[in-house]
């Protein structure tokens, strides 16, 4: 006799769970799981020497005496009881699989020889009685299945809507199983899908009341069984027969005062006191949002997939690297269980990147499910046709055709595409109507205007719908041909309306216009109809950030035949494509090239607007390439057009482009006098075709090199100040571009000069943030800017690295404007490094690109930087050199007015003659410089001059 038979625990419990071995029971807190029968063997036999190996034939010996049983069904029969106990999800862990030797269970066990209060456990399972054991765990719906429970006590009637698929009955069944005890006669569960004839459905409830059928009608028996009871009634799948599954309620309800009834459809019963419940997906990530791991797991939808991968791939376990494509299989899915629980059972087929590509191809609707899973529930496919089989022809009809649509729809839109002379636009609205209660259609009514879209899964079936009736070509046709008229209409309301009232009108059609494109440019779709959407769809990729997309829309509209298009489309395309690659590839030759064909076609049209969005992008190109002087003959040029046309914006903006370039050339005083000029007349443009002729916030431009020049005057609380109220009007306004600009050209190059490196590291990582969505030209800036802040923390090495990088992809695409701040920041730290001979080199690189562009704005601080190499070197007239460094610097810093380089240099200077026993002079130099500033006393320059002054007075 073995110690555990000598013992007769009453129970074992490990973990949630605990096992009653008399009666063959496994319990998960109160709740019993459902183990085979083989799978029940296994477990008692492994926890009856918990902690040791069992070899594998142990196990067959024990589970199948006398009986010869490939180990392939040992393994099987141990997945199963994993899948059971939810080993290795949520730190669980019951069971190791010991290579080459067996398994063994490894969790800590508590042996009970006390009854307890087993017995009311089992008087509370003989409650559930019929109703179906889950054979997985539910997930992500305990919130929604409290909620009902407490909804059902309260409520007689209550009916679970939803989707095919979307996990009703699995609700359904989790509210019984919770309710069961607080019914005194119990639970019945009552499954309507087998029923091919609605009268069926009385006498498939007397069946499982066990009530005698003694006549046709049924019904009248049922309610006098039930006349006493109290008890609740699940209907589950009452779409087929929904009338009769209607009346059959209310007379329950009617004749049964104690009863409730929890049923289940894809539509509403409709009956008399009934509350519906309508299922909501499994939510699921966003489209385009990067989650790690442990982020994709919050969302049920992705815990529902990890764990039934994990089911049929032992090994399994959500990584960073895969929680992206899980999370885009769940959204393409819309968190529809079923069919998340199909694809995830695949995973040991096809892998993850494997299920993500095929998703694609439609290949979901092939996929099977359980063997044990109701037919019309064992592929996405016959669910599918479970639901369209019960439709009547019309709704068949509409259904199909709605496939044609992508994304969201309104009413308007689909009656437009759908009727024709035998489907008048009225009966095309009753329809929709009729697959929205039906859950085929789903819909949003938190806008204005109420929108509509299919699931993913019920499109990709409604697609192979319309593909068998050979429907396709001419609804995908109508349906471009309808977007192309409704885009010329909000293309007209563009040029006229506040885009704040635009952008919401329109922008649920983006998806409908990817569809409409993508047929258009197909071998059998119509050109020319794509070129003229391409071109009308322009100003929603603009208002919605959509860069790289407009680029790639736009190539293929230009690749087209030319004979598609007309000269105004091309200049149009051209211009849309200019700025689209100055986002995602700088201002590079291919840029140049497509302002200039911008410019070119514009002029054929006698098209000023156009005239002045090329003549900026070609301005953009010159100030990028370091060619100031050049760029600030165009920029006149663009103000005098302007001028001469009456642009009221435009002349603004020209000021604005003269300003910066006059900033940059080192005149600082008129390039302030210039943009405050702009700035006080300048009224930000709310029409949506103003906002995108000059791609960015041209307010937003302005006060950005305001920005820096109030810090070059002196004043760095203002600076800072106004960077900040930038950067938070810029974020507010969900302009991905004009925010990038801001970051580069103000926020973290303002944060670097006052010294806040915290400000710093916050705006370096907004800007790599916001580059990482398609704009990568940005993230090069990013990848600078965070260099220097890695040296200005001290690791050299580090950023170094980065910086020389980053400098070296901007030199490839010969980008000029701000290389010399990088190429001065770099230098100096090669000096700090030890590298004086690489700096001396780095910091003439800059020096010569500066004069030659006679980009002077920051000439003082290269001649500081070459001043405090050439004093790190030691050569014996060092001292000497590096002083008249300082000088230049200086005299360059008087002439542009600007103090805070002034400042700088006279520290550098100050620290030198005071190491020569000059600190009278040194002091003398300094402290007149520093009482000039008025603010901006705790920020880094000003407190390492104060620091400086004490030791010079104290040494004087």
């Amino acid at each position: 006799m073995t110690g555990y038979e000598a013992e007769k625990p009453s129970e074992i419990s490990f973990g949630a769970f605990r096992l009653l071995p008399a009666q063959q029971l496994l319990l998960e807190g109160d709740k019993p799981v459902h183990l085979g029968s083989r799978a029940r063997d296994i477990l008692v036999a492994l926890l009856e020497r918990p902690g040791q190996v069992l070899s594998k034939q142990e196990l067959l010996d024990r589970v199948w005496p006398n009986t010869f049983v490939e180990e392939g069904n040992l393994k099987v029969h141990v997945a199963a009881l994993r899948r059971a106990l939810g080993d290795g999800q949520a730190g669980r862990r019951f069971i190791a699989n010991i290579p080459g030797r067996g398994y063994s269970f490894v969790a800590p066990v508590d042996r009970g020889l006390v009854l307890g209060d087993v017995d009311r456990q089992i008087e509370a399972i003989e409650a559930r009685q019929d109703l179906p054991m889950p054979l997985t765990r539910m997930v992500g719906r305990s919130d929604t299945v409290a909620a009902l429970s407490a909804q059902v006590t309260r409520q007689r009637f209550v009916t679970i809507v939803g989707a095919g698929g979307i996990g009703k009955t699995t609700v359904a069944v989790a509210v019984a199983d919770t309710l069961a005890g607080s019914f005194k006669d119990g639970v019945r569960f009552v499954d309507l899908a087998p029923l091919s004839d609605p009268l069926l459905a009385p006498g498939a409830l007397a069946t499982v009341l066990g009530v005698g059928v003694g006549s046709e009608r049924p019904l009248p028996n049922v309610i006098t069984f039930l006349r006493e009871k109290h008890l609740l009634i699940v209907l589950d799948n009452c779409e087929h027969v929904v009338e009769a599954a209607a009346r059959m309620a209310e007379d329950v309800l009617k004749g049964a005062p104690r009863v409730h009834i929890l049923a289940t459809s894809r539509e509403a019963l409709r009956s008399e006191g009934e509350r519906v419940h309508r299922l909501a997906p499994l939510a699921f990530p966003q489209s385009g949002t990067e989650l790690t791991a442990a982020e994709a797991l919050a969302f049920p939808s992705v815990q529902l997939f990890v764990e039934r991968a994990a089911a049929c791939l032992d090994a399994f376990e959500l990584g960073d690297a895969e929680a992206p494509l899980v999370a885009e299989i769940c959204r393409r899915l819309d968190g529809i269980a079923l069919a998340i629980e199909i694809v995830a059972g695949r995973v040991d087929t096809f892998g993850i990147a494997g299920l993500a590509a095929r998703l694609n191809e439609r290949f979901s609707l092939l996929l099977r499910g359980r063997r044990t899973a109701l037919p019309r529930h064992q592929t996405l496919h016959t669910t599918l046709d479970w639901s369209y089989d019960l439709l009547p022809e019309l709704q068949q009809v509409v259904l199909r055709r709605l496939a044609v649509f992508a994304g969201m729809f309104t009413m308007e839109s689909a009656s437009a595409v759908l009727a024709d002379g035998d489907t008048p636009p009225s009966e095309i609205v009753d329809a929709i109507a009729d697959l929205i209660a039906k859950s085929l259609v789903t819909a949003s009514l938190d806008a204005a205007v109420a929108l509509y879209r299919l699931l993913d899964t019920t499109r990709a079936y409604a697609l192979v719908k319309l593909d068998e009736c050979t429907e396709h070509d001419r609804f995908a046709r109508r349906h471009a041909e309808h977007y192309r008229a409704l885009l010329e209409q909000a293309y007209g309301k563009w040029e006229r309306e506040p885009a704040t009232d635009w952008l919401p009108r329109y922008r649920h059609n983006i998806d409908n216009v990817r569809a409409a494109l993508d047929w258009t440019f197909s071998p059998i779709g119509d050109v020319a109809t794509g070129v003229a959407l391409t071109v009308l769809a322009i100003p929603l990729w603009f208002h919605l950030s959509l860069t790289r997309e407009c680029e790639e829309r736009v190539d293929r509209a230009l690749a087209a035949p030319e004979t598609s298009r007309t000269l105004d489309q091309e200049m149009r395309l051209h211009a849309a494509r200019a700025w689209s690659l100055m986002q995602t590839k700088g201002l590079g030759s291919e840029t140049m090239a497509a302002w200039h064909r911008a410019l070119e076609t514009s002029e054929r049209q006698e098209n000023r607007d156009y005239q002045l969005r090329a003549l900026w992008g070609l301005w953009a190109g010159l100030l990028n390439k370091g060619e100031f002087r050049e760029a600030l003959a165009l920029a006149r040029r663009f103000s005098e057009l302007a001028a001469s046309a009456g642009d009221k914006l435009g002349i603004l903006v020209g000021d604005r482009m003269v300003g910066y370039i006059l900033h940059l050339l080192g005149d600082q005083a008129e390039a302030r006098h210039t943009i405050e000029r702009m700035l006080g007349r300048y009224e930000v443009p709310v029409i949506g075709a103003q906002l995108n002729r000059f791609v960015f916030d041209q307010r937003a431009m302005a006060r950005c090199f305001l920005a820096r020049i109030l810090w070059l005057q002196g004043r760095p609380k203002q600076a800072v100040l106004l960077v900040k109220s930038i950067v938070d009007g810029a974020a507010s306004g969900n302009d991905t571009l004009t925010l990038c600009q801001v970051l580069v050209h103000a926020a973290c190059p303002v944060a670097l000069f006052v010294g806040d490196l915290p400000l710093v590291e916050h705006y370096v990582s907004m800007l790599i943030d916001n580059a990482a969505e398609g704009l990568g030209f940005w993230q090069g800036w990013g990848r600078c800017f965070r260099g220097v802040l890695l040296i200005k923390r001290g690791d050299l090495d580090g950023g170094l690295a980065e910086l020389e990088a980053a400098l070296a992809e901007f030199r490839e695409i010969q980008y000029g404007v701000y290389y010399i701040v990088f190429q001065s920041e770099f230098a100096s730290a090669l000096g700090r490094a030890g590298n004086i001979a690489e700096g001396l080199a780095a910091i003439d690189e800059a020096l010569v690109r500066s004069e030659q562009n006679d980009e002077r704005w920051y000439f003082a601080e290269i001649l500081r930087i070459k001043g405090e190499l050439i004093l790190s070197y030691s050569a014996p007239d060092g001292s000497r050199e590096a002083e008249l460094y300082y000088h230049r610097s200086l005299e360059w810093a008087r002439r542009q007015q600007t103090i805070a380089w002034e400042l700088r240099t006279a520290a550098s200077l100050a620290r030198l003659w005071k190491d020569q026993n000059r600190a009278g002079e040194a002091l003398a130099l300094l402290a007149p410089i520093y009482d000039r500033f008025a603010e901006g006393q705790d920020t880094h320059d000003l407190m390492v001059a104060q620091e400086l002054l004490q030791e010079l007075r104290a040494s004087s």
